[in-house]
């Protein structure tokens, strides 16, 4: 994957390099494209739908033009003919049809802008609502080995400079081959001679100019590496959680030493940068400054002007000014056409993206308030991207609708692989894990999500009221429902307790709680779905002893009636179990209940043992 984009803000009208002298292109953008090729017809599909509005786009560009090359005729006949000949009259016309021309052009300026916009506005939405729909089909594996970062960039980020592709990008380039083609005709009509001596002068004129923006280019390009690295810094050390990571380890003598070497790096760095935009305003105003005085001097000496008039002079001096920007931008289109196309690929490359865990194409129909919750696992294993072994291995369970099956044993032995398998956060690599018979794979996903609830020891809340986290489990549910919920969860005299009850926003990530109303949070807002199956992933063993005691109890009132799978980290809190399985190395080891188990002298015998050891350990501690 590629890393997130820290392009040049002074970029030219592709998004990619610096304006006026960016005419080699990115070689990121090269090696997007050669990792991940687009072809023209699909960024075209895009845009089918808008091929009227489109060719109304490239209609008013082309008018825009034509109406803005009127004025220097105009202005060649005020001069030879108007007032010369102190016609009042013709020099009100003359002057009228200016100021026409000129309310014309932005006129028509507007309206090319408001259905550019529009356009791309409308594409640009259109790609965001795709990728962030097939970015949530994606499996857990696909975020665990991507960055967050990188997510939020080509949603982002990427998206917007593609509508920045449309709405200036593909406008300019029209608008700047057009007005090129436009000017040299209406100079060539004007005068040939003086034509000749601008195709003598403007070839060094454009090297000098993109040679000076080449320069630019490349000094912003490290300022942006050096700015993009103090934001990380920033972004790191100045969050909650690198606050408090910097805080608890006294790291923050060496978070600011290290922030204050980055500042003195990019202090150099934009010296250069303000000098290397300096020196192409220099050299742009040198070149607006001699290809004119050229034009004076050959034009109104007796030997090359062939008889010019003062009037013809001066508009093909005012067309010749308006040649050099657009010509500039015809001669990098090729360069905005490839960062554009760049941009399509790391859109395209997400919306490529194989979706692992899919709905069935042909689903089970299956009522999900009809199912038991009866578990099965038949000969399960599973093994991870990359892995060189299994991490769960020859697995065959029965779990019947209602009872408990506590999953124990090592890090590492399978515990929370195999309740991902029952949310169907994965899929397995070889047998079946199936509920009242169906396997799950045939249960469409909302069917699935519907039918089994899961609380992990990682519990994530939104930046939001305490209704509205709870209301993402169930958004239609009514006060009373959420009430009852927290009630059962036993957090409800927390929130009352709060200014704002239950709409108090929680804080990012639910900093505002402890451990254990987040927990309680989390239970309460699983309650609301009211699933037959629960999975418990080692939902308490970040807590402490009291607040463990507390959350159980919700736990057992959740857990209540339903198919439950347990994690568990300490053995006392499964002893009720129907079943306690003994996993070691992706293998059930051992099957049975509390009483059978701790006699038999086994693994469990072993696990219960080191429990009894460290809880003294850690009573003598407290």
């Amino acid at each position: 994957m590629s890393s997130p984009d820290t392009r040049n803000p002074d970029a030219d009208l592709s998004g990619r390099g610096g304006r006026g002298g960016g005419q080699r292109p990115d070689p990121r953008d090269l090696a997007q494209l050669d990792s991940h090729p687009v072809s023209l017809r699909r960024v075209a599909a895009l845009f089918a739908p808008y091929r009227l509005q489109l060719g109304l786009v490239m209609a008013l560009i082309a008018a825009t033009s034509a109406v803005g090359l009127a004025i220097p005729f105009l202005t060649r006949r005020i001069i030879d003919e108007a007032i010369p000949q102190r016609d009042g009259a013709l020099l009100a016309l003359l002057v009228g049809g200016m100021l026409a021309v000129t309310v014309v052009g932005a006129v028509l300026g507007v309206l090319q802008t408001w259905l550019s916009t529009t356009i791309g506005q409308r594409v640009m939405h259109t790609l965001r609502s795709r990728v962030f729909g097939h970015l949530q089909r994606q499996s857990l594996d696909f975020f665990t080995r991507t960055r967050g970062g990188e997510v939020q960039s080509r949603l982002i980020n990427d998206i917007a400079g593609m509508q920045n592709v449309v709405t200036t990008a593909a406008t300019s380039s029209a608008s700047n081959v057009t007005a090129a083609v436009g000017t040299a005709v209406a100079m060539a009509a004007l005068s040939w001679r003086l034509s000749l001596l601008s195709l003598v002068v403007l070839p060094p004129a454009i090297w000098l100019t993109r040679k000076v923006g080449t320069m630019r280019r490349d000094v912003t390009a490290r300022r942006q590496r050096a700015v993009a690295g103090l934001h990380a810094q920033v972004e790191e050390s100045l969050s909650v959680s690198g606050v408090l990571l910097g805080k608890t380890l006294g790291a923050g003598p060496a978070l600011t030493k290290r922030f204050t070497t980055s500042s003195a790096g990019l202090l150099s760095l934009e010296v250069a940068a303000q000098l290397a935009g300096r020196w192409r305003m220099a050299t742009t105003s040198i070149v607006f400054a001699a290809i004119p005085a050229l034009i004076y001097l050959f034009g109104g000496h007796p030997a090359t002007s062939g008889g010019m008039s003062i009037g013809t002079l001066v508009a093909f001096t005012a067309l010749q000014a308006g040649l050099f920007r657009p010509l500039m931008g015809v001669l990098n289109v090729g360069v905005q056409v490839t960062g554009s196309m760049a941009l399509f690929s790391r859109i395209f490359e997400y919306l490529d993206l194989p979706v692992e865990i899919d709905d069935p194409s042909v689903p089970a129909e299956v009522d999900p308030e009809g199912l038991s919750g009866h578990l099965r696992f038949t000969e399960v294993g599973f093994r991870y991207r990359g892995a060189d072994r299994d991490a769960l291995n020859g697995i065959t369970l029965e779990v019947p609708a209602g009872t408990h099956l506590a999953l124990v044993g090592l890090t590492g032995s399978g515990k929370s692989t195999l309740a991902a398998l029952v949310a169907r956060l994965h899929d397995p690599t070889s047998g079946v894990v199936s509920i009242d018979g169906v396997d799950l794979r045939l249960l469409p996903l909302q069917t699935l999500a519907r039918v089994v609830g899961v609380v992990s020891q990682e519990t994530y809340l939104l930046h939001a009221s305490i209704a509205d986290n709870l209301r993402y489990a169930r958004p239609e549910a009514t006060d009373d429902e959420l009430v009852e919920a927290c009630r059962a969860a036993q957090i409800h005299d927390v929130i009352m307790a709060l200014p704002d009850r239950y709409e108090t926003v929680v804080g990012a990530r639910g900093y505002r709680f402890s451990g254990g109303e987040k927990q309680r949070l989390a239970i309460a807002r699983t309650l609301l779905r009211d699933p037959r199956v629960l999975v418990l992933d080692e939902a308490t063993s970040a807590l402490d002893n009291s607040t463990e005691a507390a959350v159980q109890q919700a736990l057992e009132t959740l857990s209540r009636g339903r198919t439950t799978l347990t994690i568990a980290h300490r053995l006392s809190t499964v002893r009720d179990a129907d079943q306690i399985a003994v996993l070691e190395s992706g293998r059930i080891v051992e099957l049975g209940d509390h009483a059978g188990l701790a006699v038999a002298g086994g693994s469990y015998g072993r696990l219960l043992r080191a429990e009894h050891v460290r809880e003294p350990e850690l009573t003598a501690v407290s």
